[in-house]
């Protein structure tokens, strides 16, 4: 697995953006923000046409990570039909300050590698929850495929299969820290563990589209019985998200969050 280097409590604390990509999925109603996030030397402030929710998005324009990615140069290298499943934490500001990369399927390495590459310099479009930009995991997945001897890339907000085969207008619903949330990123179990492990916990949710949670359960964790469970229960029980998207609209639904841990 590859990763950009940060601990994700410190990380995530800084959270920020990514939507599905090649055909850009619209927030409405709210007035379109800019492609490239809110420049550093800017606070966000709430204003009148500050939407109440909007997940973090790609974005576009030349900072967006849907337009680094060489395809070209991941042809020339030999790339074939490959997906990656990743998250990333993106602060307030739309810049991204961790990222996992996962399950990806066979021979697909270099798209993994230059998936982390240009996620290091990218920026999205900043979540909003209460009219406030907040900190966000996003969960996405990156699709290449070779037709007739041309790349085609696609980004996805979400990593539910069905959604991905339909390529539906679908973002999953997205934890976020700051005001209205008490969740404050992953917490390794290092009081559990004896030896430094990576493990991975599948967690069932249910979020209205309030970004209420109705219901959290435990799918699997790989390893097991070394205390990851337990870590993404405490971890997720508390947490508020911003709703998942369909068509634009904030809806309920019903998703599986793959969460990764690290020493």
């Amino acid at each position: 697995m590859l990763r950009i280097p940060l601990t994700f409590a410190t990380a995530l604390l800084a959270c920020g953006n990514l939507l599905a990509a090649e055909v850009q999925v619209q927030v409405k109603p709210a007035a379109s923000p800019s492609p490239t996030g809110t420049p550093k030397s800017q606070s966000p402030t709430p204003s009148a046409q500050t939407p109440q929710y909007r997940p973090a998005l790609l974005g576009i324009g030349p900072t967006a990570v849907i337009n680094r990615i060489d395809t070209a140069g991941l042809i020339k290298d030999g790339q074939k039909d490959a997906s990656v499943s990743f998250c990333c934490s993106v602060n307030s500001l739309g810049e991204i300050k961790n990222t996992w990369t996962y399950r990806g399927t066979p021979e697909s390495k270099l798209l993994e590698r230059e998936l982390v590459r240009c996620l290091d310099r990218s920026s999205f479009i900043p979540a909003v929850y209460e009219q406030h930009p907040v900190n966000v995991l996003f969960f996405g997945t990156v699709i290449f495929k070779v037709v007739n001897g041309k790349p085609r890339l696609r980004i996805f907000a979400n990593q539910e299969a069905e959604e991905l085969k339909k390529e539906s207008d679908f973002i999953g619903p997205q934890p976020f820290v700051g005001p209205g949330s008490k969740f404050e990123g992953l917490h390794y179990p290092n009081d559990s563990l004896t030896s430094e492990l990576s493990g991975i916990v599948d967690l069932a949710v249910k979020v209205d589209a309030a970004g209420n949670m109705k219901d959290l359960r435990i799918v699997s964790e790989d390893p097991p019985l070394v205390g990851f469970r337990r870590a993404a229960a405490e971890d997720f029980r508390v947490a508020r998200f911003i709703p998942a998207f369909r068509d634009g609209k904030p809806v309920e639904c019903s998703v599986t969050l793959p969460v990764y841990y690290e020493p």
